[in-house]
């Protein structure tokens, strides 16, 4: 199991698309937790990190490609989103390495974690998650439901979300081009 104490969910069933917006919630929740000082911040940061990596592996490995095999999202869709989830593992590296949880480094990384995370959820609401909605039948989306819900969970009860699968995940990413040194100074491109 993973180590946090912060209840990351366990729904057994449901709407493909529901599913990943109860995520989407528990993320924006986890990061107001991250920037509030009186928080269990290092706790908070491994949920987080817990749960980013448990529901990025499941969309990639089954969302995605069941979406795009539907033509409900294009490949370029599909990789765009690959794409913000390796810039994510990315960021949220840099929130676990740091040794401490109360200092201006610590504060900066959340900022450039939540800015990131943020503008992924955004996107993937309007552009995979809305075409999903008009695309794709109840009945496939509650079978995607399952795929997604299954892997998500047991990536959580794997433990995933550690410093080293983090890393291992950034380290793959580099290599597939998916990001690179020179995301950083592209920000400002975007």
């Amino acid at each position: 199991m993973a180590e946090t104490s912060i209840d990351l969910g366990r729904p057994v069933q449901g709407d493909v698309i529901e599913l990943i917006l109860d995520d989407h919630r528990r993320f924006e929740t986890l990061l107001r937790d991250l920037r509030d000082s009186s928080s269990d911040r290092d706790a908070v940061r491994r949920a987080l990190a817990t749960l980013h990596t448990a529901h990025a592996i499941a969309e990639e490995r089954h969302v995605y490609p069941r979406l795009e095999r539907k033509r409900a999202i294009s490949e370029e869709e599909a990789e765009h989103g690959e794409h913000e989830h390796a810039e994510g593992h990315e960021a949220m590296l840099a929130v676990l390495e740091l040794k401490g949880t109360d200092t201006q480094a610590f504060e900066d990384a959340v900022e450039e974690l939540a800015k990131l995370i943020n503008h992924h959820l955004t996107e993937e609401e309007l552009t995979i998650l809305n075409p999903a909605r008009d695309e794709v039948g109840e009945q496939a989306r509650a079978e995607l439901g399952l795929a997604f819900l299954k892997e998500r969970n047991e990536q959580i009860d794997a433990g995933c979300g550690s410093v080293q699968q983090i890393r291992d995940l950034v380290a793959a990413a580099r290599r597939e081009g998916l990001i690179d040194d020179s995301d950083e100074d592209s920000d400002e491109d975007e």
